[in-house]
């Protein structure tokens, strides 16, 4: 039965000679493995929509728990400011890594929504470093280890907060403080707004930079220490943030 779903292609695996399978996340039905037949040969019409990163309206044979077949794909959006610039390529494609992997734990449909507004918003030019820090947040919880940021994680106390630490998982109160790195209590504030926004109606982000690298540098040791992930996109993205 031919089926439309909306999706953007994760990743891709040759299959034979000119042939491909094309892992799509789908707001139906998640993650769907699709055949893709020639599409590696230079003639094929296929050859250009079924690349990573595509974001269209992929009409299949679809079949359930196996390959289904593509017949065609209408390109939703292009995402042409993304694919011309090496930087941004690299946060979408260490965005859609992190989906990949959350979606093993869950398949709820608004990580599908999330996913597809921060990619957008990469595309529109909004800064890729609070775009992606803000989806990250969002993903804790479906990832089992979502950020505690109302008291601290040694005690429970509320009051008395004096700083964030990676290493411990959250808040620091006054009497649990063993020389931890003390962090604006500020940033607390930037990262509950980052958990509660929705993607979709952000337009413009008026944060320091330091305010920004800050919180960057605390998502990426938390999610170093407790998620248990190993992404080389997320490595790649490093190297090129160093540059």
């Amino acid at each position: 039965m031919l089926t439309n779903v909306e999706g953007v292609i994760l990743s891709t695996t040759p299959f034979g000679e000119t042939s491909k399978i094309i892992n799509v996340f789908t707001k139906e039905y998640g993650v769907i493995g699709i055949m893709c037949k020639g599409a590696m040969g230079i003639k094929s019409k296929l050859r250009s929509v079924t690349q990573n990163l595509t974001f269209g309206t992929f009409n299949i044979y679809y079949k359930k728990d196996k390959l289904s077949t593509l017949v065609s794909v209408d390109i939703i959006n292009p995402l042409k400011r993304i694919k011309e610039d090496i930087l941004l390529i690299s946060y979408a494609s260490y965005l859609s890594d992190l989906v990949y992997q959350v979606l093993k734990q869950s398949n709820d449909e608004e990580i599908y929504n999330d996913y597809i507004n921060a990619i957008l918003k990469l595309e529109e030019g909004l800064n890729p470093v609070v775009i992606t820090n803000i989806l990250e947040v969002k993903l804790l919880d479906y990832l089992g280890v979502g950020l505690n940021l109302t008291s601290c994680i040694m005690c429970g106390n509320k009051k008395e907060i004096v700083t964030l630490s990676s290493e411990k998982g959250g808040l620091i109160c006054k009497n649990c403080y063993t020389m931890e790195r003390i962090v604006p209590i500020s940033i607390v504030k930037v990262l509950n707004m980052y958990y509660l926004v929705d993607i979709k109606s952000v337009s413009k982000l008026a944060l320091k930079d330091d305010v920004i690298n800050e919180i960057n540098r605390f998502l990426t040791s938390y999610y170093d220490d407790y998620t248990g992930l190993y992404l080389k996109s997320k490595d790649f993205l490093k190297t090129i943030q160093k540059l």
